[in-house]
């Protein structure tokens, strides 16, 4: 599955654009705020006396609105086959859509003296047309934000000292268990080689958790009993497609901040759950050192939490939270999957 809310494609350094994903909660808030204020701006135009400003509006919404719900009802039930279209085919696509939803509206609305089709047909194509642009632009506009976000993924995740730790992990157990050993450099290469993948296309969540224990396994040959790791995990949750490299990161601070400084061992939690139409994602460790794990910890959640707001709009979210000698990193996803 791509990347359907803010997508980009690498082809000649421009962007290319695709639809917006229609069933998106942001991008369906921002379609009802742009047509209203589109509506508005055009009422507050054509009146011509303040006194009758409020029948003209009510009247407008009578003709707008219910011819927005319904086109909002219908793109989200139709984004499947018209994101699967070529952009061009699909902007034509959703544009019939529109103007489909508003003839069959008119005609339910001519007995009460809303007659006329090819005025409210014109203004409709137009307010269509001023939406995709916008989206369209917006696209353009985040294209960079989200090349950063690729490129940080791709280079700053797996720390240089990990990579030193576990070449020294590898070597340790290389005469006592040769066998360990190698596993070890195939979980490395595992790891590099999900680095050097294309980052635009969502992942099933358990590819994701493979890819975190391969990790954990590398850890392990260094840190030993000092590792230990509770999972709960949801196998319901397994075929939900997320942003690729996204909870490794996150696992990695874990260990970086909550285990490796200390002498002792020390509990990694981890959480994966869904709830209906959502996935719950909950990694807690120990804190060591408040201070420095505070402001360890910022970078990388703030990477994080911004690559969710790219794939997701408002239908993710990441919070923190630090409760004595624990700190958590709690995550919500929408649960999509290829199904």
């Amino acid at each position: 599955m791509s990347i359907k809310q803010n997508p980009r494609r690498a082809g000649h350094g421009c962007y290319e654009g695709t639809l917006p994903d229609f069933r998106n909660l942001g991008v369906v808030l921002r379609i009802l705020l742009l047509v209203n204020g589109l509506a508005l701006v055009g009422g507050l135009i054509r009146n011509r006396e303040w006194v009758l400003l409020g029948d003209e509006l009510l009247e407008m919404a009578v003709c707008v609105e219910f011819p927005l719900i319904l086109s909002v009802a219908a793109l989200f039930l139709l984004r499947t086959p018209l994101q699967r279209l070529p952009y061009p085919l699909g902007l034509a696509g959703t544009g019939a859509v529109v103007l489909g939803v508003v003839v069959v509206v008119q005609s339910l609305l001519a007995p009460l003296g809303y007659g006329g089709v090819l005025r409210p047909l014109f203004w409709s194509l137009v307010t269509a047309a001023c939406v995709l642009t916008y989206f369209h632009l917006r696209g353009a506009a985040q294209a960079p934000v989200l090349a950063e976000a690729r490129l940080l993924a791709l280079t700053a995740r797996i720390r240089p000292h990990f990579l030193f730790n576990s070449l020294n992990g590898v070597l340790g157990v290389l005469r006592s268990n040769p066998r360990r050993a190698e596993e070890g450099l195939e979980e490395l290469a595992d790891l590099f080689r999900a680095l050097m993948q294309d980052n635009r296309e969502l992942v099933p969540l358990a590819d994701e958790i493979v890819l975190c224990e391969r990790y954990l396994n590398l850890e392990r040959l260094r840190l030993g009993d000092r590792l230990e790791v509770v999972w709960q995990r949801d196998a319901a949750a397994d075929e939900s497609l997320v942003p690729p490299l996204f909870l490794q990161p996150l696992v990695e601070n874990a260990v970086y901040h909550g285990i490796e400084p200390g002498a002792g061992p020390g509990r990694v939690s981890i959480l994966i759950a869904r709830r209906g139409p959502e996935v719950i994602i909950e990694i807690a460790n120990p804190v060591l050192d408040a201070e420095r794990h505070h402001a360890g910890n910022r970078m990388a959640v703030d990477n994080i939490r911004e690559r969710l707001m790219l794939f997701y709009d408002l239908e993710a979210a990441l919070d923190t939270e630090q409760t004595g000698d624990a700190y958590r990193v709690r995550i919500r996803l929408p649960f999509r999957s290829e199904r």
